[in-house]
């Protein structure tokens, strides 16, 4: 039988996508939240005897967890072969260390729940800064795909003589192979105060400057794992500053909020993000990777 591809609520473009690459069927599932808060899920298509890949980019993990536990739970129940996690961006990584006494190691917690729920896990560039791999956390397959190919192939397709920059220590591999495909140098970015081991509720702080010397003649551009709020952006750059052209184009968005028109008009000529979450400011085809891309 057909496998079948069921989105959470937000992913239905990508799941459709996704659904007629792999000749499988898109489904539907409806969600809505009783008076008091808990979460109602029904499955609008049967899963009896076939693979059921859910579709959630975890970007907000908290809201929609607990629905796609439920989904899960009710696919294996009414007879799925197999349920399979399908989540772009791959939520709670960043606590992968106790940096304070009492402090929750959250990255292991989560990826234990969703070992115990799914069969197979498959992400994008997952915050792999402590762990060699996803194998290392889950117990179950898991399957990481890489944003950086299709970045450089874009950022060579539109950027005259670019410069990779990795505003901080832990942007530094994808930097390195965006640049090393495209064969174009690459600078980590100083920050201020130095970056040093923090809480994880807090992420670094973007920079854009670098030695003077060290662009000259070419096009920065910015990439990052979690470029936040992105207002760090402005902060950081003011429009004076002639390095910052071509564009911010980070490897993944984790929010870019409302901080699009303050970054865009006046500090940056071009602003995108690969497509683990739905954004305006979205480019590179991740269709080419045979994902798709989410709504």
């Amino acid at each position: 039988m057909r496998r079948l591809v069921l989105p959470m609520p937000g992913n239905q473009t990508f799941a459709t996508r996704l659904a007629a690459a792999c000749d499988g069927d898109p489904g539907r599932i409806e969600t809505r939240h009783f008076p008091d808060g808990e979460s109602y899920v029904r499955l609008l298509d049967d899963p009896a005897g076939r693979v059921v890949d859910l579709v959630c980019t975890l970007a907000r993990p908290d809201p929609q967890c607990l629905a796609l536990l439920f989904s899960a739970d009710a696919a294996r129940e009414l007879g799925a072969t197999s349920v399979n996690l399908i989540a772009p961006y791959l939520a709670y990584m960043r606590q992968d260390c106790r940096f304070h006494d009492g402090e929750s190691i959250s990255s292991g917690t989560f990826a234990r729940l969703l070992s115990s729920t799914f069969d197979q896990v498959v992400t994008v560039d997952p915050h792999l800064h402590r762990y060699p791999a996803l194998g290392a956390l889950y117990t179950v397959p898991t399957t990481t795909l890489q944003a950086a190919p299709l970045l450089a192939d874009w950022i060579a397709a539109h950027v005259d003589a670019p410069l990779i920059v990795g505003p901080d220590e832990e942007s530094a591999q994808w930097a390195g192979a965006i640049a090393g495909r495209i064969d174009a140098p690459t600078r980590g970015a100083a920050q201020d105060p130095p970056w040093r081991p923090r809480r994880r509720d807090r992420l670094p702080r973007p920079v854009v400057v670098a030695r003077p010397h060290a662009g000259a003649g070419r096009r920065y551009r910015l990439v990052r794992a979690h470029p936040g709020r992105g207002r760090a952006y402005v902060a950081r750059a003011g429009p004076e500053d002639p390095r910052v052209r071509g564009g911010a184009r980070p490897v993944r968005r984790r929010r870019l909020g409302d901080a699009g028109p303050a970054v865009r008009p006046h500090h940056l000529h071009r602003c995108g993000t690969a497509p683990q979450q739905p954004h305006r400011t979205r480019a590179p085809d991740r269709r080419r990777a045979g994902l798709g891309s989410p709504d």
